[in-house]
């Protein structure tokens, strides 16, 4: 695929968002952008989980700040869409782990399934790539930030491969690949030295895996 000239949505949340970068242009959007001449449009917020959640908090109004809703928001012309996330359903979400092919959208099994149908149906023409989450320094946790029971993270991961592989999508499997592992204090405090979010040297790592991926389909 040659990436010049596409429109890339990327859907995603702080890491998308430009979070862990010293500037918003040094993010992963913004180099992937730079590199490959594609218009990448970003639409990562902080904070922002895949599942509709439950319990209303100060710094978010429910159901608004989920995947499943703000999908709807994006510009319909694109040629590829990036979904990146599950890192903090897993870190601080309300919504349960939930079962396979579901359609309970307030759980984070159901609202996968409810995306992906639904990207298929806003974006019939477009490239769907799956991205699954980075690891991090509490990917082991099995209660989350909030205090609720939660899998470790590596069962999210396992779960959006389930789904790309079930619709047949492409999987950019990161958690594999991405080459950041911060409980390696060498590639913490190379890569990631906050233990979550990329610093400028991860997010042009992330950028090189989305490139070399893309390139490739």
């Amino acid at each position: 695929m040659d990436l010049k000239g596409l429109k890339i949505n990327v859907i995603g949340d702080s890491i998308s968002e430009g979070v862990g970068a010293s500037c918003r242009e040094n993010g992963y959007c913004d180099v992937l952008a730079r590199k490959t001449g594609a218009v990448v449009r970003n639409y990562g917020v902080s904070g922002s989980r895949i599942a509709n959640q439950c319990i209303e908090r100060p710094w978010f109004i429910p159901h608004l700040d989920s995947y499943v809703v703000r999908s709807e928001t994006m510009d319909r012309d694109a040629d590829v869409i990036l979904v990146f996330g599950g890192s903090n359903d897993f870190g601080h979400g309300d919504a349960p782990f939930g079962e396979f092919l579901s359609d309970d959208d307030f759980t984070f099994c159901g609202a996968m399934n409810v995306l992906i149908k639904k990207l298929v149906r806003l974006f019939p023409d477009a490239e769907i790539v799956i991205m699954t989450p980075l690891h991090r320094l509490s990917e082991d946790a099995t209660v989350n930030d909030i205090g609720l029971p939660c899998r470790v993270l590596k069962e999210y991961v396992e779960m959006e491969k389930k789904y790309a592989e079930y619709y047949s999508l492409p999987l950019l499997d990161l958690w594999s690949v991405s080459g950041m592992q911060p409980a390696d204090p060498v590639l913490k405090e190379r890569f990631m030295p906050d233990g979550l979010h990329p610093n400028d040297r991860g997010h042009e790592r992330l950028a090189d895996r989305i490139i070399s991926f893309l390139s490739a389909l």
